[in-house]
């Protein structure tokens, strides 16, 4: 399954229950210019996101957390080199074996030339 997702041709990322960074794929990598070993461990919202993004960013990852999952928000981001992106999310509750709530996993498409 990692493999799935560090090959995958959209940008996937995962958090845990804390929105620390837990995945990161090739493509977040390569669009956002942060590799993975910057991301792992470290606040997705607070590190990775446009201040005047983060509380609904927020928002969809609560929702997450508690089992209610959202399609198709758009997210704008901003790559380490000043480039702007939109994506087209979907943040999914991930759970362990025994259905328990572990984290995030959001997956993404690139729409920025279709805006």
């Amino acid at each position: 399954l990692s493999r799935l997702i560090d090959s995958a041709n959209a940008p996937i990322f995962g958090v845990d229950v804390e929105g620390m960074v837990t995945e990161w794929n090739h493509k977040a990598a390569e669009m956002l210019g942060f590799a993975k070993g910057d991301t792992i461990g470290k606040a997705l919202v607070e590190n990775f996101i446009q201040p005047e993004n983060r509380s609904s960013v927020t928002e969809v990852l609560s929702k997450a957390l508690a089992g209610e999952e959202t399609a198709n928000y758009e997210l704008p981001l901003l790559s380490k080199f000043g480039e702007r992106y939109t994506v087209l999310l979907n943040a999914t509750t991930r759970r362990d074996s025994r259905g328990k709530i572990i984290g995030v996993v959001g997956v993404g498409q690139d729409i920025t030339t279709l805006n």
